[in-house]
């Protein structure tokens, strides 16, 4: 293992980020985690973010976790002379992130043809619903519209109930991922040909690919996915199965598997029963095996169930509240909570980016910034404004309402 990390993978790399809410401001965090200088550009009134749940101190516990790590400029973009500024701003920067419906950015004086015609080598990225093409790009977008678009809904729930969200706001998040791969691929493109290009992320696209295993089942099949709730759509056993003191899951998906599963519940036979010797037969007879299961664990706790299976080399794990998750030992080992320096929230705890890099510094650990706090600071480094001119910029409303700022 390298014992002398260099730089954090990003250091040098500045982000003019003109996104709110969550999928864009996500992609930019995750670059800020690894040492990218982001530079959070907010109308008047800030990001949606910062108005909405749950908050300690007045500060919003969204806004905070996706905002993590960056410099808040407040910018009127409605007043063209902040939209120079803006453009000044870009003209410093490798990257620009927005996430306006298609066409306000060029309403805005900032669209990708405009600026990346003024600097050859910037990466544009939109993050929009529907991307910039097509008969619906217009279209407002929330996660549970595109969950509800894209068959995310539909294979989700109880196969005798009705379709349901996934737990999490998953098309935003995986969008947010997508977007910052993007970013990176980009800038590798820059490097090796000299040119940018404007990169089009939308949240439909980026769902639709998520759903790996349905499209796998369709494309190959021609027979729509379904729900099937707990259960395994190929195969099983699979699932959530009962203990003596409540449930925990098993993931049997090939033939080692089961044939440990039958040696240790006592059902040797089962690894030579031509009912189950195939994934399909398997599944056609799961409930025979969910019988057979649950008499054996149903006389055992959950710890013992999952002590046996895991002996076994059988994958299988108690049923965990996200409080519990990030207790276990494996959370700690691997840091997945890091402690942030605000004297706004004493005691802060924040998920940065996962993975680990042996060859660099340490994630930043930042916390998120007051609505324009750093306008003053970004218009003097970067800019090369001076305080007299900042304050006639002030005072004529391009960085909105002093009482605003934190």
């Amino acid at each position: 293992m390298n014992t002398a990390p260099g730089p954090r993978p990003l250091e040098g790399i500045r982000i003019v980020d003109f996104t709110r809410v969550l999928a864009g401001p996500l992609s930019t965090a995750l670059l800020a985690d690894l040492g990218a200088e982001v530079i959070k550009i907010e109308p008047p009134q800030g990001d949606d973010y910062r108005a909405i749940g749950p908050f300690r101190n007045g500060e919003s516990a969204l806004f905070t976790i996706v905002n993590r790590g960056k410099r808040s400029v407040v910018l009127d973009l409605k007043e063209p002379a902040a939209q120079a500024l803006a453009r000044d701003l870009i003209a410093t920067a490798q990257v620009v992130v927005e996430n306006f419906r298609p066409g306000v950015a060029d309403r805005l004086g900032i669209g990708a043809a405009e600026v990346t015609g003024a600097n050859p080598r910037l990466v544009y990225v939109s993050v929009s619903g529907y991307g910039q093409t097509g008969p619906w790009a217009a279209r407002p977008a929330y996660d549970i519209v595109m969950q509800a678009t894209t068959g995310l809904m539909h294979v989700t729930g109880d196969p005798k109930g009705e379709a349901t969200l996934v737990g999490e706001v998953v098309s935003d998040v995986v969008t947010g991922l997508y977007a910052s791969w993007a970013i990176l691929a980009a800038l590798l493109q820059v490097e090796r040909t000299g040119r940018g290009q404007h990169v089009d992320v939308a949240m439909y696209d980026s769902t639709i690919s998520f759903l790996i295993t349905s499209l796998a089942r369709y494309l190959f099949t021609d027979v729509v996915p379904e729900r099937v709730g707990n259960r395994h759509p190929l195969s099983a056993p699979f699932g959530v199965f009962q203990a003596q003191d409540g449930p925990f899951v098993l993931a049997v998906l090939n033939t080692r598997f089961f044939t440990a599963l039958a040696g240790l519940i006592g059902r040797p036979d089962w690894a030579s029963d031509a009912r189950f010797l195939t994934d399909a037969g398997r599944l056609e007879n799961e409930p025979i095996l969910r019988a057979g299961i649950e008499a054996w664990s149903q006389s055992r706790s959950v710890a013992e169930v999952c002590a046996a299976l895991e002996a076994a080399q059988v994958p299988a794990a108690p049923l965990a509240s996200l409080a519990e998750a990030l207790t276990t030992p494996q959370a700690q080992a691997r840091g997945l909570l890091t402690p942030i320096d605000d004297e706004r929230l004493p005691g802060l705890r924040l998920p940065l980016q996962p993975v680990k890099f042996t060859g660099s510094a340490a994630n930043v650990a930042a916390r998120a910034p007051g609505l324009g706090e750093h306008s003053d600071q970004v218009m003097a480094e970067l800019l090369g404004l001076g305080a007299e001119r900042i304050a006639e910029l002030a005072a004529a409303g391009l960085f909105g309402e002093r009482g605003h700022m934190a």
